[in-house]
């Protein structure tokens, strides 16, 4: 049936220059009647066998790490894919939320699908910034709550990502955990030379008080953002503990 009906349309647009106006205009009809099914069949199948699979967990963990994790956007679609004209403390999906001190916000949130072979995360996070009038903006990730179950200062918390620019800029990442009245601070900024862009946050170097830890999250702040495009490809958290010396 399907040989059949290649060759009936194979002889149909060879002899379309030269049809009748009338059958031809009949043929135009069968034919976007089919196209319309056609398209919809490939637009699903594209979105099902594009790599990766959606709500893959998989990315590289360290040797000895004993918490890792992807967030949602990153890992599955999202209700909301996007927005424009995005106001502080605005929300995408559950975990990640934007923040800025724009009068007018000229800015755009939106989750993509990711489908190079090199990829591992099927999702990434585009934010599109055109006139920026404010002093300061960033993404925000709240980590779960395993990430600070059991946070000792001997931990080292591992930050990878995948991160695209229209044009160069400075991004940093800055941790921060509640540990009672207190919240400790690390800065990190991102070596963005290479494709794939790894910090690490020693908890070492902290005060942190290891009965009363809360909660913690990472601030993604972008310096000079106007008239630029970022794509995080992917995003990924471990922890692992610091060998006994």
């Amino acid at each position: 049936m399907h040989r059949a009906s290649m060759r009936r349309w194979s002889r149909a647009a060879r002899a379309a220059s030269d049809m009748p106006l009338d059958r031809l205009r009949q043929q135009r009809v069968r034919a976007r009647a089919l196209k319309a099914q056609i398209d919809t069949l490939l637009h699903t199948a594209e979105s099902r066998l594009a790599l990766p699979m959606i709500g893959s967990t998989a990315f590289f963990k360290p040797h000895g790490c004993d918490w890792s994790w992807r967030p949602e956007l990153w890992r599955g679609p999202l209700d909301r894919p996007g927005m424009s004209s995005v106001k502080s403390k605005t929300m995408l999906g559950n975990e990640v939320t934007l923040f800025h001190d724009c009068l007018l916000s000229e800015l755009t949130l939106r989750q993509v699908r990711n489908s190079r072979e090199a990829d591992l995360a099927p999702f990434g996070l585009r934010l599109d910034v055109f006139r920026f009038d404010g002093s300061f903006l960033s993404v925000v990730i709240d980590l779960p709550e395993p990430a600070v179950s059991g946070l000792k200062r001997r931990h080292v918390l591992r930050m990878d990502s995948i991160v695209e620019c229209e044009k160069p800029l400075e991004i940093f990442a800055r941790l921060n955990i509640k540990h009672g009245p207190n919240t400790e601070q690390i800065v990190r900024e991102l070596p963005l030379g290479a494709p794939e862009v790894m910090v690490e946050f020693d908890m070492a170097y902290t005060k942190l008080n290891e009965k009363r830890v809360e909660k913690a999250w990472i601030d993604l702040i972008f310096e000079g953002p106007e008239m630029n495009m970022v794509t995080l490809r992917d995003l990924t958290f471990s922890r692992r503990p610091r060998a006994d010396l």
